[in-house]
C-alpha cells in the first residue's frame, strides 16, 4: 500500500501518518513542495520513534511520482468526489493520494481522474476532517479489503 501526501503543510500530520504507515506497512511518498523541514522537530515528534520503520520516498513533482511507478492505480482523495471509499476495491499495491490541507488536491488532477476519486462522508456543514484522520480512515479500508496482509502481530505482543 501507498500513501501519497501531495504538497502536505503541517509537519504534525504528516508525523502522525508517517507512524500509520510504519505501523502498517505502506510507503509514504512526499510530493514537493513541503511546508516544512523532514528534520524538523515537530514532524519528528509527531512520528515518535516510528520514523526508522518508514518507507519514504520523495518527489519533485507529481509527474515525476506517476513517471516511476507508471502501472500504479491510483486514488485520490477529495470532498468534492462522486463515490465514499468504501465503494471502491483497492488492489494491495493501491497508492491513495492525499492534497495539502488548506486546498486538497488540484481540480485539474480530480477531473481528470474523476472515476478513481473517492470522499469520507460526513455531514454537509463540515468541510473536512484532519488529513491524518482521512488517511487512517481510507488506509485500514484498503487494507481490510486486502485482508490485512503482514498485519498479524498484535496477539504475540499478550501472550
Amino acid at each position: 500500500m501507498h500513501i501519497v501526501l501531495v504538497e502536505p503543510e503541517i509537519p504534525q500530520n504528516t508525523g502522525n501518518i508517517a507512524r500509520s504507515c510504519a505501523a502498517t506497512g505502506a510507503e509514504l511518498h512526499l510530493v514537493h513542495p513541503l511546508g516544512f523541514k523532514l528534520d524538523e522537530s515537530r514532524i519528528r515528534r509527531a512520528g515518535l520513534d516510528y520514523w526508522p520503520l518508514v518507507k519514504l520516498q520523495e518527489h519533485q513533482s507529481f509527474a515525476e511520482l506517476l513517471a516511476k511507478n507508471p502501472g500504479g492505480r491510483f486514488f485520490y482523495a477529495s470532498t468534492k468526489a462522486p463515490r465514499h471509499y468504501a465503494e471502491i476495491l483497492y488492489p494491495e499495491d493501491a497508492f491513495l493520494v492525499f492534497g495539502k490541507e488548506s486546498k486538497g488536491l488540484p481540480e485539474e488532477l480530480l477531473a481528470a481522474n474523476l472515476d478513481a476519486c473517492v470522499r469520507i462522508p460526513m455531514i454537509g456543514a463540515a468541510r473536512s476532517l484532519n488529513l491524518s484522520n482521512s488517511v487512517a480512515i481510507l488506509l485500514y479500508e484498503a487494507l481490510r479489503q486486502n485482508g490485512f496482509p503482514g498485519l498479524d502481530g498484535a496477539s504475540e505482543r499478550f501472550l
